[in-house]
């Protein structure tokens, strides 16, 4: 099965391999196929940007101080058996010739110290139980807000519908191009170290089936740029490039006067 003409199974692996649950040979797999295809790259790269969105809305949680409490008394409970135990072990391997009086005191001493612990863990459970309660409350209306803080922002996230990966002449990727149509927008991420000169800008081109190169823009400077666009801009357009031209652009009647330096396939995604 090529997994480029399955969008569904490679979103689904786009974005195990984001996560970090993809491992293995799966994964040795996968980065194989994302050096041969740049739609394959473009699925993790997206995935990757998606998941560390996410977790920048999500907001530390104190464990409560009765927990703490009840895992020392667990831990202390686990390290008082364990004594019990070799002191047992060392009574049985002592000579019992004479020392009859002396096991029935000790097991009558571990008796009243099993009572006494036991007592202890019923009080500290007591204690901690209303502690617990107002814990557990606290923490079930935290996660309420949580929940619904995350509801928000996924809710403003960009709806990705386009997406290509412009690349050099050596295949190597060099912008990741993303349209979202509900803020009619264009992003642009660098993804390499290429960076043109002062008195230059990058601009970017629509390729149609027929016709002269559009010009969507001159991309700025920064890491990530934007520019607004329309979907009728790229709905019909198979192929992007970026041409090296003076600083600010060539107007887009004039068409690329420059070297075309990124170029990449423009890819409709229902996701």
């Amino acid at each position: 099965m090529h997994l480029t003409r399955n969008l569904e199974l490679l979103d689904r692996l786009a974005a195990a391999y984001a996560l970090g649950t993809l491992r293995g040979g799966a994964r040795r797999r996968f980065e194989q196929l994302a050096r041969d295809h740049a739609q394959v790259r473009a699925a993790a790269l997206l995935w990757q940007g998606r998941w560390s969105a996410f977790s920048e809305v999500q907001t530390p949680v104190q464990p409560d101080a009765a927990v703490w409490t009840r895992i020392a008394n667990l831990v202390q409970a686990d390290q008082q058996q364990a004594q019990w135990r070799a002191q047992r072990s060392a009574a049985a391997a002592a000579p019992q010739v004479g020392k009859l009086g002396q096991a029935l005191s000790w097991w009558r001493g571990l008796a009243l110290a099993g009572s006494l612990a036991t007592v202890v863990a019923v009080s500290v459970g007591l204690w901690t139980h209303h502690g617990l309660q107002q814990s557990t409350q606290q923490q079930l209306s935290a996660l309420r807000t949580e929940l619904q803080t995350t509801q928000a922002a996924l809710q403003a996230a960009p709806q990705i519908q386009y997406v290509a990966v412009l690349a050099d002449g050596k295949a190597d990727a060099s912008m990741l191009v993303t349209f979202d149509p509900r803020h009619n927008q264009l992003v642009l991420q660098r993804v390499s170290g290429f960076r043109e000169a002062e008195s230059k800008s990058l601009q970017l081109w629509a390729l149609p089936p027929q016709g002269a190169p559009r010009s969507l823009g001159v991309v700025g400077e920064g890491r990530v740029a934007q520019l607004a666009v329309q979907e009728t801009d790229v709905k019909a357009v198979p192929t992007l490039a970026i041409s090296l031209e003076p600083k600010g652009g060539v107007p887009s009647a004039t068409g690329p006067t420059g070297p075309v330096l990124f170029t990449g396939a423009l890819i409709r995604r229902d996701l």
